[in-house]
């Protein structure tokens, strides 16, 4: 169970604050039930009230510093989840950002990457789709990652990949 004035990650809202763990007074909801009261720190959402029974997978603490610059660390290492078929595509991009897992939003980010690169050496535009899942999943990776590692979620990217270039293997001249 999370206390009061932690951080976590709620899977597609991002990082949010726990401000309270009280009963709602509320018809049709148990009484003796606890709840999460928290406000995400993106200012977007309204508060959230999340049952402290919730499943493990829609709320979890939020990454660490070495958490971050672990899961930054491993992203030329994780795979990308090329799906040929279009609708199955759709259900693995949901997946991933359902699951709120930094590994799996790298993994479709890198593949939806991958596809605009293909798609314009094809002449083609990228489909909304694809735009749009690349989207929610930078928007939770960058929002954690930044909150991990106290900075602006403008300057991730470039975080990102002046730690990686940093980490590569030195080219023989």
């Amino acid at each position: 169970m999370f206390a009061v004035g932690d951080y976590v990650m709620k899977t597609s809202k991002g990082v949010c604050h726990i401000d309270d763990i009280t009963h709602l007074d509320m018809a049709g909801i148990d009484r003796d039930k606890l709840f999460y009261v928290m406000t995400p720190l993106d200012g977007r959402g309204s508060t959230l009230y999340v049952s402290v029974d919730a499943d493990a997978s829609s709320i979890r603490a939020a990454m660490t510093k070495g958490e971050a610059e672990d899961v930054i660390d491993s992203i030329p290492s994780i795979e990308e989840v090329w799906v040929e078929n279009d609708k199955l595509r759709e259900q693995c991009y949901k997946n991933a950002v359902r699951s709120g897992s930094p590994e799996a939003l790298v993994g479709i980010i890198k593949t939806i990457y991958s596809r605009k690169k293909l798609r314009e050496d094809q002449g083609k535009k990228n489909t909304a789709v694809d735009e749009r899942y690349f989207k929610q999943a930078e928007e939770l990776l960058y929002a954690e990652i930044a909150f991990a590692l106290g900075m602006d979620k403008a300057e991730v990217n470039d975080y990102i990949t002046t730690r990686i270039r940093g980490r590569a293997p030195k080219k023989k001249s």
